[in-house]
């Protein structure tokens, strides 16, 4: 990570040292006597850059740990001997840990420290599949909170691959305007939305808004309502919603950021703008932590479904006459 007191210079380092210099000229061409009370005010705000080139190894190690993870519970769940009929929606599982496990590739792309070796193709293609994972990973585990009854009850032929190829496709559509907006500068993949692409800014984060705040309440709130009016079936909210605490502060900074950049909050001191900058680099760095966290959510969910359905699995005659020869069967 950064460090606050040294920042690492950035892609704005230019231009902060311009706005720097004619600050400087600006007051030297002003009288002592002038009141500086509402021009300090307007002065450059640097703020603490966090995920700056001092914070690659924070990206590798993620995306070491959530590549080796991913991909141990991705060949635990493909194994032919894996249990699958412990869990009803077993291909969401899987279809989670693909979506982490792509992300976890990609996250290096998104480094600060990796420069002058991207182009730009690659900087649009790690954004749309680190971004249309993570929508599809919430979309998924929004899909399993409220069809998972009703899918296990009556499974029709070919719903679940509809399901599934619906919700990738909707995903990859949502992650297309930041993806438009990503370009390399200096080497570096960043977002710049500049020029006619800044209205893709705000689409953005009304996505991640929708996607990772407003979905995760409106599941809260279904449970709650249904479970108050004993009305039907209430949504699955269990440990994977866990997931949506990695991305959540995601959703809300961007909407605040886009707020500001919109004027319709205006953020009047430097310390406020600073905060906000603050935050949206450990918002960030906090959702590049769910490729970890997201594949050991998966087997807390397999385990704890293994262990439910154990005494409930019928033996197999191999292990029926064992248990006679030992004398366990009554």
């Amino acid at each position: 990570m950064g460090n606050c007191l040294h920042p690492v210079a950035d892609d704005n380092s230019t231009k902060l040292a311009i706005e720097d210099k004619i600050w400087s000229e600006f007051l030297e061409t002003y009288d002592a006597d002038y009141n500086f009370t509402d021009v300090e005010a307007a002065a450059p705000c640097h703020s603490c850059i966090l995920l700056n080139d001092s914070s690659l190894p924070f990206f590798i190690l993620a995306s070491v740990l959530g590549i080796l993870i991913s991909g141990a519970v991705l060949y635990a769940f493909l194994r032919p001997l894996f249990p699958r009929q412990v869990y009803q929606n077993w291909s969401i599982l899987v279809q989670l840990a693909v979506g982490s496990a792509l992300f976890s590739i990609m996250v290096p792309v998104l480094a600060r420290g990796l420069s002058g070796a991207l182009i730009t193709s690659l900087c649009h293609l790690a954004h749309l599949v680190s971004y249309g994972s993570a929508f599809a990973q919430a979309l998924l585990i929004g899909c399993h909170a409220c069809l998972g009854p009703k899918l296990g009850i009556g499974h029709v032929p070919g719903l679940r691959l509809g399901i599934s190829v619906g919700l990738w496709g909707v995903a990859a559509l949502l992650s297309l305007p930041i993806t438009l907006g990503s370009d390399t500068s200096h080497g570096l993949c960043t977002v710049t939305f500049s020029g006619e692409w800044e209205i893709l800014r705000y689409i953005h984060a009304a996505a991640c808004f929708a996607i990772f705040i407003l979905l995760p309440l409106g599941l809260l709130g279904a449970k709650g309502l249904k479970k108050a009016l004993g009305r039907g079936p209430c949504p699955w909210v269990d440990i994977l919603c866990v997931w949506f605490i990695f991305w959540w502060p995601q959703g809300m900074v961007l909407g605040l950021d886009s707020l500001v950049r919109s004027r319709a909050m205006v953020v009047s001191t430097c310390l406020a703008q600073q905060a906000l900058d603050m935050l949206l680099d450990l918002a960030e760095a906090l959702a590049i932590l769910h490729c970890v966290a997201t594949p050991l959510l998966l087997a807390q969910v397999c385990y704890q479904a293994i262990q439910t359905s154990l005494p409930s699995l019928p033996l197999s005659a191999t292990q029926s006459s064992h248990l006679d020869i030992l004398g366990c069967k009554s």
